[in-house]
């Protein structure tokens, strides 16, 4: 293996994934799913379809133990409801905080794992798909670019300099994010981002409204949508 995706089986991983395979080609590319405790498996569900797509392996993780004690509003223990606003409707409230959907330092806990499972496979690089818009205003601060560039000096160190971590679009929004993928021909008609579990997309959730936005910005309608 060449590199390994951070992959749930939403638009940004997948569109990681489509550029790990063009680059790499398929059969270099580790996918790793993990399962972190989710009040719905449909995202786990589209990383199997996409992965399956694109015949490439697929290693899955669980971790749902670590976040047992979070009342984070994306947890099954949770008591919170998932939000129905934008993130910056949301953040009017979290008086400098994150939002209620971010997982207690996720995005570290993932990359640090995925580091030893890329290191295991002989992996050169671990690609994720953090982008510019879920930074924006601190609403999950481990998608920021200080971040990734913590994160990266500290696994290509730790790894004795044998692994990089690369998050391809942590300077650029979701729409450019859609536009990368519509040129590599990602699959976006198998891919799940809404935090519901429901037959279809929300259309309410953060998620589903950057994406629903990310799509219109290219001219096109969600091809998940039907």
């Amino acid at each position: 293996m060449k590199a390994l995706v951070l992959f749930s089986g939403g638009l940004d991983s997948t569109t990681c994934l489509a550029l790990a395979i063009d680059k790499y080609g398929a059969e270099n590319v580790l996918a790793l799913s993990i399962s972190y405790g989710q009040k719905h498996t449909k995202e786990i569900e589209a990383a199997k379809a996409v992965a399956a797509y694109y015949g490439v392996k697929l290693q899955t993780l669980d971790l749902a133990a670590i976040f047992a004690d979070s009342d984070c509003s994306l947890l099954k223990g949770s008591t919170e409801e998932i939000p129905k606003e934008s993130y910056a409707e949301q953040l009017t409230k979290t008086d400098g905080k994150p939002v209620s959907t971010y997982v207690p330092f996720r995005n570290g806990l993932f990359l640090s794992s995925a580091a030893s499972v890329a290191l295991s496979h002989g992996c050169e690089v671990i690609y994720y798909g953090a982008h510019a818009d879920d930074a924006a205003g601190n609403a999950y601060p481990d998608c920021s670019v200080d971040f990734n560039d913590a994160m990266h000096d500290a696994i290509y160190i730790g790894s004795g300099q044998q692994l990089q971590v690369v998050a391809p679009f942590v300077e650029c929004n979701k729409a450019d994010v859609v536009a990368m993928g519509l040129r590599l021909h990602a699959p976006y008609h198998l891919t799940w981002s809404c935090y519901e579990g429901g037959d279809k997309p929300c259309g309410l959730c953060g998620t589903c409204r950057d994406r629903a936005a990310a799509f219109a910005a290219n001219g096109i309608t969600d091809p998940a949508i039907n």
